[in-house]
């Protein structure tokens, strides 16, 4: 993503080198042909407060000024923070009142405008003093607001930031049991033995596990992988009144005495998810060596050595991992979903037939256009889909309404069934000629789903008077499931390049676009 960077001091160093900056505090030029814009104003450095205060407020009539010039696309504000001042008189509240004013501005246009994201500066600052945060040599030899030595870990940061604009985050975490969420080994403490609650360090690890509950509730799957006797393991979630995290709490759970490795990859079976989605979690190193050995795709953060150091341990693994910009709907409700989808697993295996089984399963089908309510989670699909993705486009929430103001015809489907509500879990984007993007969530595949969605959209087009439409197949290292999608579809193959990319078209006719009796389509 190439972005635009409105500053007042030297910043090169500390963003991607395909940025493009302003010159110091101008706004005089306003570039068009970028993917957005980020507005990083510091607070200068002088001893005058009110001087300060008036250059704050012209910062806000700076912004408001290229706002309207930047349309709909992508702007990153980040708030100011005082890094350095010298305050002669202690109830002088000036400067703090001024910088609070200025940032409440931002999150105030953030409310306003959709495209508007504010970043917290302080995320940052707040790990270093203030003199590890400035190198005066620096700042009076090239107006370099922030001591260049950070520029590794800030990029770090920021790119974290720009993740959770996107809403890309893993999506499950693996947990190991004795010593990691308790202490203490189950089966030689017993139920009653094992230390959770009361005094350190079962108060250290009541507090992990309060936090995890509350990670489960912001959309992160939470998964168990560990050696221990499963009835051992269920007689404590019955029995022992300390345990915050439950078994209705996991999605899933391997707890038995085969190697980590090989239960996670069933884990990642189960669920349908793919192993780069996961963090594993365990206090034993010779486990982390081993996962990170077999499985280099699964994240495996250090485990604190003392149950003191789980606080911190836990607001790392948010930062680095889990924090996103904002929920949708589907995030809040993913253990709940995942566990409907086991259910019709093992509901699958009393049927012969499997058309009698999508048949029993009552299976709701909800196609709507995009609109205000669903354009985040379309967008958030567009970020982390994989498998079942024709294209593998990425976009954001900007983006798809900028798609829409230019004429797009956007659709999500809904699937739910007697097992529950799997949410929005798919979408189709066509620009006017053909498909830009079709994907699919793999929670929902395996039932002819897919099929009746593009039928079903198929003919919507078609009623609007779309005779021909094409479409495309561009292949990544994850969708090759999907290399014949069109053609099962009775989409005629018109190229393929060497690189495997495939273009498709189609003349849309009523009498090929049945839909099967199990699948009861809504359209809003």
């Amino acid at each position: 993503m190439k972005l635009f960077v409105f500053r007042n001091n030297t910043i090169e160093r500390f963003f991607p080198k395909k940025y493009l900056f302003s010159g110091y505090d101008d706004v005089s030029y306003v570039p068009l042909d970028v993917d957005g814009y980020v507005w990083f104003y510091q607070l200068p450095v002088k001893y005058e407060v009110d001087s300060i205060v008036d250059e704050l407020d012209g910062y806000t009539q700076k912004l408001q000024f290229i706002l309207p010039q930047i349309g709909s696309k992508l702007v990153v504000s980040f708030t100011i923070d005082i890094i350095y001042s010298t305050k002669f008189i202690d109830s002088d509240h000036r400067l703090n009142d001024a910088v609070l004013r200025y940032n409440n501005f931002l999150y105030s246009l953030e409310k306003e405008n959709e495209n508007v994201k504010v970043v917290d500066i302080c995320d940052f600052t707040r790990q270093y003093s203030w003199q590890d945060l400035i190198d005066w040599r620096f700042y009076f030899i090239s107006q370099m607001g922030l001591n260049p030595r950070l520029s590794e870990p800030f990029q770090s940061w920021w790119l974290k930031k720009l993740d959770s604009i996107a809403l890309r985050r893993k999506k499950c975490l693996v947990i190991d049991l004795d010593n990691t969420l308790w202490g203490g080994v189950l089966g030689e403490d017993g139920v009653n033995g094992i230390k959770i609650g009361g005094d350190y360090p079962g108060k250290a690890f009541l507090y992990f596990q309060e936090a995890l509950l509350e990670l489960n509730k912001q959309g992160v799957i939470l998964t168990i992988c560990s050696k221990n006797n499963e009835q051992d393991v269920i007689e404590a979630w019955e029995n022992n009144p300390f345990l915050v995290l439950r078994r209705e709490h996991f999605a899933a759970y391997r707890i038995n005495w085969n190697d980590k490795a090989t239960n996670i990859k069933e884990l990642a079976d189960e669920l349908n998810i793919g192993l780069d989605s996961f963090v594993f979690v365990d206090d034993n190193p010779t486990e982390r060596e081993l996962i990170k050995q077999v499985l280099p795709m699964v994240e495996v953060p250090e485990f604190p050595t003392q149950p003191y150091e789980l606080p911190v341990f836990f607001k790392n693994l948010v930062d680095s991992f889990f924090k996103v910009y904002s929920l949708t709907e589907e995030d809040v409700k993913k253990t709940e979903q995942y566990k409907a989808n086991a259910a019709r697993n093992q509901a699958q295996s009393n049927f012969a037939d499997f058309g009698m089984f999508l048949e029993s399963l009552d299976l709701q089908l909800t196609i709507e256009p995009a609109n205000d309510f669903n354009i985040p989670r379309i967008a958030q699909m567009t970020q982390k889909t994989n498998q079942f993705n024709l294209t593998t486009k990425r976009y954001t929430d900007i983006n798809i309404r900028q798609f829409i103001n230019e004429g797009w015809k956007i659709w999500c489907l809904s699937v739910a069934d007697k097992f529950g509500d799997n949410g929005i879990t798919g979408c189709l984007m066509f620009n006017g000629y053909g498909i830009d993007t079709l994907l699919l969530s793999c929670r929902i595949l395996g039932k002819g789903i897919e099929t009746a969605f593009v039928k079903t959209v198929m003919s919507l087009l078609l009623e609007d008077g779309i005779k021909n439409l094409r479409a495309v197949y561009l292949p990544t290292k994850k969708n090759s499931q999907v290399k014949d999608f069109y053609d099962r579809c009775g989409f005629d193959l018109v190229s393929e390049s060497e690189t495997g990319e495939r273009e498709y078209q189609i003349s849309l006719n009523a009498d090929k676009l049945n839909i099967d009796k199990y699948y009861h389509i809504i359209i809003k």
